[in-house]
């Protein structure tokens, strides 16, 4: 049993031939994709367009079809150990140009290996290579 759900978007567009993918740069240091909660009565699909929506302005979104993966994890709030969970898609975009939200301090388009070796978390590492066959195939 998780304390709490999200969904979240692997999201890369086309730039003169190169696959280029979004990170953003969160508050607490790490550089990460596009997430959040779900809320009552939303898909996960539903969740994840919002939180795009919300978090980059992005709008113009194509999920890629058979990619849905799962990470888990917890971590610490207020004394608590909250475990979480979050389900991923893997999308395309043709708008380069990103308004982020409030929730964080930058963004960034990068080729694959460079996003590998930008995203902080091993289990964002994991997915982005995951995404691989799909994204250049």
């Amino acid at each position: 049993m998780f304390d709490e759900k999200s969904a979240g978007i692997l999201l890369f567009r086309e730039d003169s031939g190169k696959k280029m993918f979004l990170l953003l740069h969160y508050p607490s240091g790490h550089w990460d994709f596009i997430k959040g909660r779900i809320e009552k009565n939303e898909s996960l699909r539903e969740a994840a367009l919002r939180e795009a929506m919300e978090e980059t302005g992005i709008t113009d979104i194509e999920f890629s079809e058979g990619f849905e993966e799962k990470i888990q994890y917890s971590y610490q709030f207020n004394g608590k150990e909250v475990r979480k969970e979050v389900v991923y898609f893997l999308a395309k975009t043709k708008t380069a140009d990103v308004k982020i939200s409030h929730e964080h301090l930058n963004y960034i388009w990068l080729e694959f290996n460079e996003a590998l070796q930008k995203t902080t978390y091993q289990n964002a590492k994991n997915l982005l290579t995951k995404s691989k066959s799909l994204v250049f195939s």
